[in-house]
């Protein structure tokens, strides 16, 4: 269902295949309207549904060989090959098992030398720009409300920058590098100030996890302690959240 009371408008599904099925289908509807679409794309656990869900689209005749993609951000330092790098997380989960053109797909380097970093971030946001700027940008949000890895405090006018990972964000990733300790603790992400440019904007969040977070999200104030509710007043956004996400949304 629908709920407009809110900050931010909101729909609540009774799963996450369900939710899965609506973002992935609004994708397509996004792509045979432009097929050479600029795609906003993000990683983690939550986009894992709505990405499978596309390569179904795919196989049934969805063509994605003129979209443009720009993945949200990269851990700093990591190899592109790293098993744990965003990098091979989009060859896995997507890239290589759809039609995508490899040269137009674009993820922020984790190996880029550090005196080289600015350079990179402001020739990233250049590439977004002389691509027309992103139509459709698909988020997740963070336990501490980043999108992106725009922590608490980040600008809203921010763009593409190395910036330093909240312990926080730094936990939940343990599991993946094997410990806390190997975390990286830098990444380079694009800014609030590029996300809140994109034509559209689906934030979607799943479980108990993110219900508190969720919550302030769309019921508080703007603020960049929370970076996920500089969202609202978006021309074009929505959450998407399964019920346990939603959970402290009731009145």
């Amino acid at each position: 269902m629908t709920n407009n009371p809110f900050r931010i408008p909101v729909v609540i599904h009774a799963d996450s295949m369900a939710l899965a099925q609506v973002v992935a289908a609004r994708i397509a509807e996004v792509v045979r309207a432009k097929p050479d679409a600029v795609l906003g794309l993000p990683t983690g656990a939550t986009p894992i549904g709505t990405y499978h869900e596309l390569i179904a689209l795919h196989k049934a005749g969805l063509d994605l060989s003129r979209v443009r993609t720009f993945n949200l951000d990269e851990y700093y330092p990591i190899a592109p090959d790293a098993p744990q790098s965003y990098h091979h997380f989009m060859r896995e989960q997507l890239f290589q098992q759809v039609n995508i053109d490899p040269k137009n797909i674009h993820i922020p380097r984790g190996d880029v030398p550090r005196d080289e970093v600015a350079a990179h971030c402001e020739a990233y946001e250049r590439a977004i720009v002389e691509a027309g700027g992103i139509d459709f940008q698909l988020l997740g949000i963070g336990r501490d409300g980043h999108i992106g890895f725009n922590e608490p405090g980040s600008a809203e006018t921010s763009r593409t920058r190395l910036v330093v990972i909240n312990p926080i964000t730094r936990q939940d990733a343990a599991g993946e590098f094997g410990g806390e300790a190997n975390v990286p603790r830098e990444a380079i992400t694009m800014g609030i100030g590029t996300i809140l440019v994109a034509r559209e904007i689906i934030l979607a969040a799943l479980g108990e996890k993110k219900s508190s977070i969720i919550a302030r999200a769309v019921l508080g104030l703007r603020t960049s302690d929370v970076p996920a509710s500089l969202l609202q007043g978006h021309p074009c956004v929505t959450l998407h959240l399964d019920g346990d996400a939603a959970a402290d949304l009731a009145g």
